[in-house]
């Protein structure tokens, strides 16, 4: 408030010291005006005088030209006289010009002064109604003032007091040090760009580009997201149901080749789509293991009850076993040699061997020699 209070008087100072330097030119302008128009009164009463002298010369001299019954005693003194109220008349006749376009003169200079002068008053009349309003704010001010000063000592604040806390919290050369700072800073960024308005609009627009296709790839990374959800949810379902049926197959393989026993698959960690999957073996008369432990021969029947399982969910065209019977004993291939003949109706097998056991299960026997 005490800033434009403060702001508001200069204006009006202003506006009063305008005013007041108007009033003398004013006072002036009418002390010209008023002599113009005596000057024009005294030329129009002259032009007057001269306009009734011509005219009494004009009839003089129509006086001597008319013809009458006197006798004039002398034709030159006739012409002398006649000839004088002629350049009187002319000499008369020339001033009155004179004193016609001096009054012309004057009058268009008290035309001027008159218009001048009414704009001057209109100017004052302008200045005093800003400087009435400038006052008039100024009251409103101080009003809202002193309503500010009252609510601030009803809750027990001197404005005064706080304006002086304030002045004295201010350090000079502190402030003078940060306007520096300011200052150096204002140095450090150069020369006004004045392209720098275009390059702002340009840049505006390809921002507003950017984000647009910030929007689009966001819409599609959404888009596959959720497409990839539904794949992984389809994948889980697929493999869950898969894994469950294989195990089931496998529980009963196992103990047809082992005689036995109990085999089951195993998820790493249960996750179904990252973790590894165990074979989980226990051959009759062992522990459960996992199948790293087991021999050779049982490592083979559990790969061969495996292998059996996924064929029984989805067989395969044909498939090729080398030497799968190589590690296991008699009991043991004439128990794969009966899974291989019940697993042989779905699925074509081609079986490297050299056990004549598994040579005698087959329909079709091919030999092959190092020679």
């Amino acid at each position: 408030l005490d800033k434009q209070k403060t702001d508001l008087s200069n204006q009006a100072n202003k506006q009063k010291q305008k005013l007041n330097s108007m009033i003398p030119l004013l006072q002036q302008e009418e002390l010209n005006a008023e002599s113009n128009r005596s000057t024009v009164s005294a030329l129009s009463n002259a032009m007057n005088r001269l306009e009734s002298q011509r005219i009494q010369f004009k009839t003089k001299s129509l006086e001597i030209t008319k013809p009458t019954t006197k006798k004039i005693d002398s034709k030159k003194e006739g012409r002398a006289e006649l000839k004088t109220l002629l350049n009187e008349s002319l000499e008369s006749e020339q001033t009155l010009n004179t004193f016609r376009e001096e009054l012309e003169k004057s009058q268009s200079v008290l035309r001027d002064y008159e218009i001048d002068r009414t704009n001057r008053n209109s100017e004052v009349n302008l200045s005093r109604e800003s400087l009435e309003k400038y006052k008039l704010s100024i009251r409103e001010l101080e009003v809202r003032k002193e309503g500010f000063d009252e609510q601030l000592k009803e809750n027990g604040y001197d404005f005064q007091v706080m304006k002086e806390k304030f002045k004295k919290s201010i350090d000079e050369t502190e402030l003078t040090e940060e306007l520096e700072k300011i200052l150096r800073s204002i140095e450090k960024l150069g020369p006004i760009n004045l392209a720098a308005s275009n390059e702002h609009e340009e840049e505006n627009k390809r921002k507003e580009n950017l984000d647009s296709q910030f929007d689009d790839l966001n819409r599609a990374l959404e888009t596959l997201n959720g497409a990839i959800n539904k794949i992984d949810n389809e994948s889980m379902k697929r493999f869950t149901d898969t894994f469950k049926k294989i195990n089931t197959s496998l529980e009963s393989y196992f103990p047809k080749l082992f005689d036995g026993g109990k085999a089951y698959l195993e998820l790493e960690n249960n996750d179904a789509l990252n973790g590894g999957i165990f074979i989980m073996a226990r051959p009759p008369g062992k522990r459960n293991s996992n199948i790293h432990l087991l021999s050779g021969g049982e490592k083979a029947l559990t790969a061969v009850a495996l292998l059996f399982s996924i064929f029984e969910l989805n067989p395969a065209p044909f498939c090729l076993l080398d030497e799968v019977d190589a590690p296991l004993d008699d009991t043991n291939v004439g128990r794969f040699c009966e899974i291989v003949r019940e697993m042989s109706g779905n699925v074509q097998f081609v079986v490297v061997t050299h056990n004549k056991s598994t040579m005698e299960l087959t329909k079709q026997l091919i030999g092959v020699s190092m020679s």
